[in-house]
């Protein structure tokens, strides 16, 4: 009879640990669902329906925050893991690159490019910064981005020969620091400046700084043909994949518990170098907005700190940062340039805004 009560008994709290266990999942079931319920993105759902055409067709969106994609939405032959070029929006890979070279101790955004690169000297382009480059005000002569732009940077076989060229060729239409004009000059001058400190090649660099650290394992900036690297517009990547990009910026430089970049490395490349005056050249889809280090600032608070960053690209794709309200979002396409865009991207972002408020 002793025997039958401690079976009993046995079974029973088997019995209470295995409820105790469904509760727990339950629970957390519930928590996730009601994380989720608390936005309503049939607003966003209505108006990329709404713009797809004018998008190309193809649309794959992503919003992350908290740790979480809280939505994901593809249109067309589009998904999250679908690769394509996202031209422009290399910059901000490059400049978070440069940038940990910096962290490192191995470069300073105030150095001259000739201390790596004598050819600038001797061309009278001694004086000016890595900062200035990832600014877009070196002064020197560029092509506007456009296709006429790619087309001419595949003449050169390396992009040892593109910025050898840009110092021997190229008029200085400003003084350093004096003028912005967007284009691929300052970038890539910058990336060569990499290749010289490390002895690596720029794709290569980014491969193993950056995307094998992010797990961005369908990026690359691998050219076809013996073309060079182009740092300015030559990554091709996926949604998801720029997404970890995207939350290692906002989760001030962290990526799975692993630092990719300082969270000073990350506030200097958000704080805005230019002026409105000094804007002399800017693309359709940035018109109206000042420039930091390898990305746009769409907004600022009252103390003229960056609140929404970006870094849009010629074929469409348009990724942003909202600091404010803590979430990134990424409409990734392949698309030529048109005016109309930016103000789809802003509704866009207008009507994301309706649902994540601001954190305090």
């Amino acid at each position: 009879m002793a025997i039958q009560v401690k079976k009993t008994e046995i079974m029973s709290q088997k019995a209470s640990r295995c409820c105790m266990k469904v509760s727990t999942v339950l629970v957390f079931l519930l928590l996730l669902q009601a994380g989720k319920a608390q936005y309503n993105f049939s607003g966003l759902d209505s108006k990329l329906s709404q713009y797809q055409k004018q998008l190309g067709g193809n649309v794959a969106t992503l919003i992350y925050k908290n740790g979480a994609i809280i939505y994901n939405k593809s249109l067309g032959d589009f998904t999250a893991t679908t690769p394509a070029p996202i031209a422009s929006c290399s910059k901000w890979l490059t400049a978070a690159l440069v940038m940990q070279f910096v962290d490192e101790g191995k470069l300073s955004l105030d150095d001259y490019v000739s201390k790596y690169l004598p050819i600038f000297k001797d061309y009278g382009k001694g004086y000016i910064t890595i900062r200035q480059c990832l600014s877009h005000t070196t002064g020197i002569e560029g092509d506007p981005i456009g296709l006429a732009g790619f087309i001419k940077l595949s003449r050169y076989k390396s992009l040892a020969d593109e910025v050898d060229d840009f110092a021997a060729k190229h008029n200085i239409q400003d003084n350093p620091g004096v003028a912005f004009r967007y284009s691929t000059i300052g970038l890539n001058i910058a990336a060569r400046v990499l290749e010289v400190i490390s002895k690596r090649p720029f794709d290569k660099l980014m491969l193993e700084k950056m995307f094998r650290p992010l797990n961005m394992k369908n990026s690359s900036f691998t050219t076809e043909f013996e073309r060079a690297v182009n740092p300015s517009g030559g990554c091709r990547s996926t949604a998801m994949d720029y997404m970890n990009f995207l939350s290692m910026l906002l989760n001030k430089g962290m990526f799975n518990g692993k630092r990719i970049l300082s969270e000073n490395a990350i506030n200097t490349m958000q704080q805005a170098i230019t002026k409105p005056a000094m804007i002399k050249y800017t693309p359709p889809s940035a018109k109206g907005y000042d420039y930091a280090l390898g990305e746009w600032v769409l907004a600022t608070d009252e103390k003229g700190k960056s609140t929404i960053v970006s870094s849009p690209g010629l074929f469409g794709t348009w990724p942003y940062i909202d600091i404010v309200r803590g979430y990134a979002a990424i409409f990734f396409v392949k698309n030529l340039e048109i005016e109309q865009r930016q103000p789809m991207y802003t509704d866009l972002r207008n009507e994301i805004e309706q649902q994540i408020l601001p954190l305090n």
